[in-house]
């Protein structure tokens, strides 16, 4: 059975942002999660970015790792 992967990479891809490592990289260094929001809730997102990512945390989907572990780098 083939799976897609679930890493950073494609979790940008699947935003519909620019997935390779130096737009990831700059992605990161340029946005922060304010104190007290998850990461749904960050003003950058565009409401279908938002919505993937709630639900991705929400519903603990196969998504879910690799969404908090960009939420920990943007919080970092």
């Amino acid at each position: 059975m083939y799976t897609s992967p679930h890493d950073l990479s494609a979790l940008f891809n699947q935003l519909g942002l620019p997935n390779d490592n130096d737009s990831i990289k700059e992605f990161v260094v340029s946005h922060r999660i304010p104190e007290g929001k998850n990461i749904s809730q960050a003003s950058f997102w565009t409401p279908s970015q938002a919505s993937f990512l709630q639900e991705a945390v929400s519903d603990d989907a196969e998504w879910a790792e690799t969404v908090d572990q960009l939420d920990a780098m943007l919080r970092a």
